[in-house]
């Protein structure tokens, strides 16, 4: 039985799940996203998010904390520069766990771990459409000019249609 234990040991030894973790972790501050099991995903749910949490004050002593547990500078320095800014507001659940099925190999559950602020998809916020009017730009004589010479040409066309519809009631007509 398994009364109390918080931990899913992921059926590995104590260091060869932590390096696990540590390399899963500084995949998912580089990609952004991952896939891995269900398992796995909710395990690094649990490691990374205090590591998040702690990138939010940059301090050197947050820095070495977080460097003990990932061991990559890179992913350290990513995970300080770029995405503890994009979470800054955030009061937690940085990260976001989407099943994806079973895999084809072994049936296991599959799943997609991502980084919460990274998805487009998601997102709330819409970008901005620029705005954009129909009419022509008429403030400068070269443009007239330019402009003028459509403009006949839509005139020629408008009167050709007008004409057709002539023809075709003369038809009705007849």
């Amino acid at each position: 039985m398994r009364h109390g234990k918080k931990i899913n040991h992921l059926g590995r030894k104590t260091a060869h799940r932590k390096s696990m973790l540590a390399n899963m972790a500084c995949s998912l501050i580089e990609h952004k996203r991952i896939n891995t099991t269900v398992a796995k995903a909710k395990a690094l749910k649990q490691f990374v998010e205090p590591l998040v949490t702690k990138s939010k004050e940059d301090t050197t002593h947050n820095r070495r904390l977080v460097f003990t547990k990932l061991r990559s500078k890179d992913s350290v320095a990513e995970l300080f520069r770029d995405v503890a800014p994009k979470v800054g507001d955030r009061p937690g659940g940085y990260t976001r766990i989407i099943k994806l099925g079973n895999r084809l190999g072994d049936n296991a559950d599959m799943a997609l771990i991502e980084l919460v602020d990274y998805n487009e998809i998601y997102n709330t916020t819409k970008p901005e459409k620029k705005k954009s009017t129909r009419r022509a730009g008429r403030g400068k004589k070269a443009t007239t000019d330019a402009a003028s010479a459509p403009q006949d040409e839509s005139k020629s066309e408008a009167e050709n249609t007008e004409a057709k519809s002539e023809a075709k009631e003369d038809k009705k007509d007849e």
